[in-house]
């Protein structure tokens, strides 16, 4: 629909896909990796990981996808463009990386995987880095500390 008002009513247009985001103010119910991981790595339950974790996920700090659809909005790209880190691990990884980074004595535990979880999550930035010089800067590790503390004030811990 976008680009058919662009094309035919020329109407200035961007598209950005945006891909797994994360980082503070992010509802902590909302039932995300992310969110749930930390949830329950901070009050200290096991962390609950669906299927074996061996699907994957790429993750961008909230700072990085703003960054990022803000320079689209300031360029002329009227096609779609990822906006997105392309750097991919599994959720089991992920789930043991939050664990770290919340200083939690968590147990990693494995529920049934729902039959529409996808198994891979991984965006192809080549054009945003071409089009917009954009690449995500802030490192998974990073991202999670400043996301965990928001969540222990928001888990009142």
């Amino acid at each position: 629909m976008t680009m058919a008002y662009h094309r035919f009513h020329g109407v200035d247009t961007r598209i950005v896909r945006i891909f797994n985001t994360y980082g503070p103010r992010m509802r902590v119910e909302d039932g995300r990796a992310i969110p749930a991981f930390m949830s329950q790595a901070l009050r200290g339950e096991d962390v609950t990981v669906f299927g074996d974790g061996g699907q994957t996920r790429s993750l961008c700090y909230v700072s990085d996808t703003v960054d990022g659809i803000f320079r689209l909005l300031m360029s002329n790209e009227t096609d779609p463009v990822n906006v997105g880190n392309p750097y991919e691990l599994t959720v089991h990884a992920l789930a043991e990386r939050v664990i770290a980074a919340c200083g939690s004595k968590s147990r990693i535990v494995s529920r049934p995987l729902p039959v529409d979880d996808p198994k891979v999550r991984q965006p192809d930035g080549t054009r945003a880095q071409h089009i917009l010089g954009w690449t995500p800067k802030i490192s998974l590790d990073e991202g999670l500390a400043r996301t965990v503390a928001y969540f222990r004030e928001k888990l009142g811990l």
